[in-house]
């Protein structure tokens, strides 16, 4: 069975990542990974909208390249933008320098199209080789998440996510989301509700 809460003995041990933010304060950091992505982002932009809320959005620059109007308006609603690779690479896979290079190509495209640049880093599939985070702390802060929806895979029930996710939100949580296609259909039916859950317990939300 895939755990939806990160266990506390792997961010313990992996503790030069950010898993989750201050636990003092009753705040959830919503993230979605992978796009911008035309009818996926767009919808998810209007949930947040509809419930005062606002997200992170580890945006991948061949996508930020396809759809710049998506990644224009994620910018103008007050969300923040973080760098997920220009080609969704995985750093356990791939030589260091030409990491390194599609992470800088994915910054520039960033700042080319939306204005703004990034300072937060999110490696796709949690992957990376230990001199890639070394060369990439010097610029960015390394996020993963404490809690992950599962959105993507095939078969996770909708239902049983949001009761996972309302069951492990802690305050601080960095909570793990997708706006891809494969993604779609899930986060129709699921997000509202998770936002729902969110509002009613009180929990704000803030950009990392």
């Amino acid at each position: 069975m895939r755990p939806f809460k990160i266990p506390d003995i792997v961010q313990t041990v992996f503790n030069d990542f950010t898993w989750h933010k201050s636990r003092s304060q009753k705040c959830v950091f919503l993230t979605f990974d992978d796009g911008p992505v035309a009818g996926v982002t767009d919808f998810v932009l209007e949930e947040l909208e509809k419930h005062g809320m606002k997200a992170t959005f580890f945006m991948v620059g061949e996508n930020v390249r396809k759809a710049g109007s998506l990644a224009r308006r994620v910018g103008r609603g007050g969300h923040g933008i973080g760098n997920h690779t220009f080609h969704h690479l995985n750093g356990a896979a791939t030589p260091n320098e030409g990491y390194l290079q599609d992470v800088e190509r994915c910054e520039e495209i960033i700042r080319e199209t939306v204005g703004v640049g990034t300072r937060v880093f999110r490696p796709p599939y949690g992957r990376i080789s230990c001199r890639q985070k070394r060369e990439l702390k010097t610029s960015y802060e390394i996020v993963l998440w404490d809690l992950i929806s599962w959105d993507f895979l095939p078969g996770m029930s909708p239902a049983k996510s949001l009761d996972k996710l309302k069951e492990n939100t802690h305050n601080g949580s960095i909570v793990l989301f997708h706006d891809q296609q494969k993604s779609s259909q899930f986060l129709r039916n699921m997000l509202p509700h998770y936002l729902d859950h969110l509002a009613g317990s009180g929990f704000t939300t803030k950009t990392l």
